[in-house]
């Protein structure tokens, strides 16, 4: 039960990036920047965390440096900009819709790489959140057709959303693996550094180097995301993937546009039509029924923490 909250909880804050973000595209924050400042932000906060009290965070074993600090910063960087790509050329509903057909991914990969079952009603509650994920970000009023986007953008945008969806499902099955064996901690830690490097460099050799947010509004809004979508919601995200299975880990976080929904509608004045409200409904049904199995069934806790 711990496994599935802590996994709920990560995908709730997660709900909060994206009227933050329309905050900061608002203050003329560089959307390849913006990935990379929240990170950064958020790997200094951890790095003196470990400084002043949780130093083992810094000890780590060849393998496991290459598996959390390359793959699993690959994977980082690779979602950082592939999304807002995703957000510039197919939208935010359009990006966020693409971004969860990962628990579907995760599910068809669990098996043969983590040996987790691919029961029919898992499978199932896949195929449901991701429906009714696509439903409930496609379905606000008033929002702008996608046909007036033009085509090489739109097809950018669907690759952009694509592959992000691949980072975000690769990073859950890696961290299946990885956080009972290094802890969450480190994980974390190790994972958001190897971004950091990555995108440090990637980003000036493409000529996207990082703009820092240009006032003082824009560095809030990015203090914001980086303690809350990076430190937090990874945090209680890692703590649920130690405890559940993948597959359900990913179905639980698929909460994030509910709560990106409501927050849209309650901030920002962005309602819902009656296909979103559907999805809405979907997706609450899909995580709740993926929660009551997890707790009928029950679940092996995966070995405590280093």
């Amino acid at each position: 039960m711990i496994g599935y909250l802590c996994a709920l909880g990560a995908g709730s804050v997660w709900g909060t990036t994206g009227p933050l973000s329309t905050k900061l595209y608002a203050e003329g924050a560089a959307i390849t920047g913006i990935g990379f400042w929240r990170l950064m932000l958020g790997t200094a906060g951890l790095a003196l965390w470990a400084v002043l009290f949780q130093r083992e965070v810094f000890k780590v074993d060849r393998k496991g440096l290459l598996l959390m600090g390359g793959l699993g910063g690959a994977m980082v960087a690779l979602f950082e900009v592939a999304y807002q790509f995703g957000i510039a050329g197919a939208g935010v509903a359009g990006a966020a819709a693409l971004l969860y057909t990962a628990p579907v991914m995760v599910a068809l990969v669990a098996k043969p790489l983590l040996g987790e079952k691919l029961t029919p009603l898992r499978f199932a509650l896949c195929v449901v959140v991701m429906i009714g994920a696509a439903m409930t970000v496609t379905g606000k009023s008033g929002a702008a057709p996608q046909s007036a986007v033009p085509l090489p953008s739109l097809i950018v945008g669907v690759f952009g959303g694509l592959l992000a969806a691949v980072s975000y499902a690769t990073t859950t099955v890696l961290a299946r693996w990885t956080v009972p064996r290094y802890g969450s901690y480190r994980m974390l830690f190790w994972e958001a550094f190897g971004g950091v490097v990555i995108l440090a460099i990637v980003l000036p050799l493409a000529g996207h180097a990082p703009a820092p947010p240009p006032t003082s509004a824009a560095w809030l809004y990015v203090f914001a995301l980086a303690a809350g979508g990076v430190v937090l919601a990874n945090f209680l995200f890692f703590a649920g993937v130690r405890r559940i299975e993948a597959t359900l880990t990913a179905v639980a976080a698929t909460i994030e546009p509910v709560v990106g929904a409501l927050l849209a509608f309650l901030l920002l004045s962005q309602g819902l039509t009656l296909l979103g409200w559907v999805g809405l409904v979907m997706v609450v049904g899909g995580v709740a029924a993926g929660y009551l199995r997890e707790g009928r069934d029950g679940v092996v806790e995966a070995q405590p923490e280093p």
